[in-house]
């Protein structure tokens, strides 16, 4: 069987979408079942993480990397290609074409909160991921919750969604870097909140900040590292925040970090923090768990879901309650004990070989 993926998010920095495409691949490169089938990688520049080029051969196809690119330059490429199935782990896929779509959608903000979008962002979205979650012959998602929220917002048929859970593989710092941050958690020296994500409104980033001032304000030695790039809309202004807190030296703001950099602030940290009112999942404190480093997460369905009872929930818009959470944490090893008890048991149901195997299936089926 020849597959075609969209793969362009492993261009550049890879993020969420890139960090699960991979999780994939690297898993169907040792798979005995996905060397019966041909892969062919559709990219609009290089790709700029490890893969086999005999396994996952790249065609790089001119363009931007954008809609326009997708709906226009990838749509002739794919339909030269001869597929028998193509894979779109990015929530859109080329409309037109004329082989069986498997899409993942791993949430459906844009719909369920088209405030948080810009008029023509939101459209976008809504158009084109409605139009392709028709045409697709499978979706793929990450949790119940997504699932209610496509049946609900998109009207996709329950009967074409199959929820795949992704691995979970928290980033690996150096030994010596891993010893020292389990030194600093036991010997609560220099306690670290850490946060990692791209900065949207529904993840309340002011918030968390004005809650981490607050301990801040009785602790001299507790340190905050927030890691992602600002895609807030309306734009949030995070510098002025911090700035009125008065804890420019007690953070930094991480735009960006290569994998060995953010292994090691993961190995550092004493607590977790994401405040988030919205995810398909919510990846990151699951890599925290991997860590070994609790939560602070929102009560929501979706979180409870994910993290079940290794995390603390507090409320949206609750700075003292958050504040109270992140200093049990930081503070009361009874607490981060209990919670760390119950991780064996939730990562379980996060395994890449299980979620390759799956979508590997749903694609078989597909074609």
């Amino acid at each position: 069987m020849r597959i075609g993926i969209d793969a362009r998010e492993l261009c550049g920095h890879s993020t969420g979408v890139g960090r699960y495409l991979g999780g994939l691949l690297h898993e169907w490169a040792n798979a005995e079942r996905a060397r019966r089938h041909e892969f062919v990688l559709y990219v609009h520049q290089p790709i700029s993480v490890p893969l086999d080029a005999r396994r996952f051969p790249a065609r790089v196809v001119a363009g931007h990397g954008g809609t326009r690119w997708e709906q226009q330059q990838l749509l002739p490429a794919v339909a030269r290609d001869h597929l028998d199935v193509f894979f779109a782990p990015g929530y859109t896929a080329p409309i037109f074409a004329r082989v069986p779509l498997v899409v993942a959608i791993h949430d459906v903000s844009f719909a369920a909160h088209p405030e948080w979008f810009s008029a023509r962002e939101g459209l976008r979205r809504r158009l084109v991921t409605r139009r392709v979650a028709s045409a697709a012959r499978a979706i793929t998602t990450l949790s119940e919750f997504s699932k209610r929220e496509l049946i609900e917002l998109l009207a996709v048929p329950a009967g074409k969604i199959h929820i795949i859970r992704p691995g979970v593989t928290g980033p690996n710092p150096p030994p010596s870097l891993a010893a020292d941050g389990r030194e600093l958690r036991r010997g609560r020296l220099e306690p670290r909140v850490l946060y990692v994500g791209s900065i949207f409104n529904r993840r309340h980033v002011p918030d968390l900040i004005r809650a981490f001032a607050q301990v801040a304000r009785i602790h001299a030695d507790v340190r905050l590292d927030l890691v992602g790039d600002d895609r807030s809309y309306p734009r949030e202004d995070i510098v002025a925040t911090i700035a009125r807190e008065h804890i420019d030296d007690r953070m930094r703001w991480h735009q960006y970090v290569s994998d060995t950099e953010l292994g090691s602030l993961y190995a550092a940290a004493t607590a977790f923090a994401f405040l988030s009112e919205y995810e398909g999942l919510g990846l990151t404190p699951l890599e925290a768990l991997t860590c070994g480093v609790p939560s602070v997460l929102l009560e929501t369905p979706v979180a409870r879901e994910s993290c079940g009872d290794t995390a603390l929930y507090v409320h949206r818009g609750d700075i003292r309650g958050t504040a109270a959470a992140l200093e049990r944490l930081l503070f009361d090893e009874g607490i981060r004990e209990s919670l760390l008890a119950a991780a064996p048991a939730v990562l379980a149901r996060y395994d890449w070989p299980r979620a390759a195997r799956e979508t590997l299936a749903v694609l078989e089926g597909a074609a």
